[in-house]
């Protein structure tokens, strides 16, 4: 069954850029444009979109302030936000009112449809730039308040989010890898060697269970809202 998709966006130029990029694609279906936030609530009980792809600055009514309506009436609807504001407000504010992922307008076709593919499946999508962000401003503060209680024995912590179970130290590690530092970069931040950096970059996947970075990120974006 394809992927009901409705689209919010001012600018008419937009929506049809987006309808362009991905009307040919089988397994997404385009079933309704909106033009402020007031209409693409209105448009949700008769359209039933899967993802509402979803403008920051519109007229009315905000993306944030859809955002939160929707995820308290519709929270069947995953809402995929699509901005030209790469602003640290921007980005917090949506993922604390529900916002299933975060792009940027610049971004590539692929992305965008990889990131409608990810969000309708209950995951959450959030690039790089936006899970920095995340990492550094609600994430990373979670996990220092949490090690700092846990004491010495962070390890013995009872299994829960991936924060619980890495070390205060490897929380900085990570902190390191969202914002795209290398190992020696890691190394010279913290005046180690590149191979503990190594070694503290492969602790951190196996206690998070996870294959990659990009796992690793939608893990720790999860635990931080939950």
């Amino acid at each position: 069954m394809a992927i009901r998709l409705l689209i919010a966006d001012d600018h008419s130029v937009v929506r049809k850029g987006i309808r362009t990029l991905l009307e040919d694609e089988n397994d997404i279906q385009i079933v309704g444009e909106a033009t402020d936030g007031d209409e693409a609530i209105a448009l949700i009980p008769t359209l039933r979109p899967d993802v509402l792809l979803l403008d920051i600055t519109m007229p009315r009514m905000s993306g944030i302030d859809v955002t939160k309506v929707v995820a308290k009436e519709y929270p069947r609807v995953r809402i995929l936000i699509f901005s030209m504001h790469h602003n640290p407000d921007y980005v917090l504010k949506a993922v604390q009112n529900g916002a299933a992922g975060y792009l940027l307008k610049d971004t590539t076709e692929d992305e965008i449809l990889r990131a409608v593919r990810t969000v309708v499946t209950g995951e959450l999508y959030y690039p790089p730039s936006a899970s920095s962000i995340i990492i550094k401003h609600l994430v990373a503060p979670k996990a220092a308040i949490q090690a700092e209680a846990a004491g010495p024995h962070t390890d013995t912590i009872k299994p829960g989010s991936v924060w619980q179970k890495i070390t205060s130290r490897e929380a900085q590690i990570l902190n390191c890898i969202i914002e795209g530092l290398s190992s020696p970069e890691i190394a010279r931040r913290f005046d180690i060697s590149p191979n503990t950096v190594a070694n503290q970059r492969a602790s951190i996947i196996r206690k998070a269970g996870v294959k990659n970075t990009l796992e690793l990120i939608r893990l720790a974006l999860k635990d931080s809202r939950g």
